[in-house]
């Protein structure tokens, strides 16, 4: 028995779009700590005779502190042997993937990163919404809605000024907050997109203007876990005209 820990990216939500490296890591796992945006029928990959634990970590529900699963990953590769830390869409955006890293390699347990399809690309992609299109846009961020101190990040205050492509992640309990800040700036005509459950088969997406995103998400149910994409590629996407004048806005 060797310690180690190998952090897999699970992709964003249909469990095909692991990588093979990422699945053959799970069938060579002694323990799999999970999240609860990584895809369950993954666990089916992992040997029967593992430990598989669920270590929660989203927003509003009951889930270990960051500071207990860095102590569950140490413990359990010290115990057990090889722990796979199954971690939705790619382990270093947005998924405190480098900090658990880290941590394990202060205790001397060798330590391996495989990349995972990020939620940010192909959750738009899904909905037939390309980050960049040329023409269209030449670059985009990806921003957190929910930074440690509570508030919204000053980078998406730069965002607002730019043409790129904004995609933010965590950011549905900032719906409202995020679409202010775009009317402020005097943005609110800007496309807009919420896709909930991305690429998984229950996915929702809500398509409109900036303006009238948080009232047309409400009407339609759309909530967390959820991407929000704003930007003139997200008018790429089948339905936004027809959303428009339903809606009655003005179309860019």
């Amino acid at each position: 028995m060797q310690p180690k820990l190998t952090l897999v990216g699970a992709g964003p939500g249909d469990a095909e779009l692991i990588t093979i490296k990422g699945m053959r890591a799970l069938r060579q796992a002694d323990v799999v700590l999970y999240d609860d945006l990584a895809n369950d029928a993954l666990l089916e990959f992992a040997p029967e005779q593992s430990v598989k634990l669920y270590v929660g970590k989203r927003a509003g529900k009951l889930s270990y502190t960051q500071a207990e699963i860095n102590a569950l990953i140490v413990r359990m590769a010290l115990e057990n042997g090889h722990v796979v830390r199954l971690k939705g869409g790619d382990s270093y955006v947005f998924g405190r993937g480098f900090d658990e890293f880290e941590y394990a390699r202060q205790y001397g347990i060798p330590c391996e990163v495989i990349p995972g399809v990020s939620s940010s690309i192909a959750v738009p992609a899904s909905q037939g919404i390309p980050v960049t299109s040329r023409g269209v846009s030449e670059s985009f961020w990806v921003i957190t809605g929910t930074t440690r101190n509570g508030t919204l990040s000053d980078d998406l205050r730069l965002a607002v000024q730019s043409k790129a492509t904004v995609v933010v992640l965590m950011g549905m309990s900032k719906l409202q907050e995020i679409c202010t800040l775009y009317c402020e700036a005097g943005r609110g005509h800007l496309p807009m997109a919420v896709v909930q459950n991305g690429t998984r088969t229950d996915e929702q997406c809500v398509v409109g203007q900036v303006w009238n995103i948080p009232e047309l998400a409400a009407e339609q149910g759309v909530g967390a876990p959820a991407v929000l994409i704003i930007g003139d590629v997200v008018a790429l996407h089948q339905s936004y005209l027809s959303v428009c004048l339903q809606t009655a806005g003005w179309c860019s």
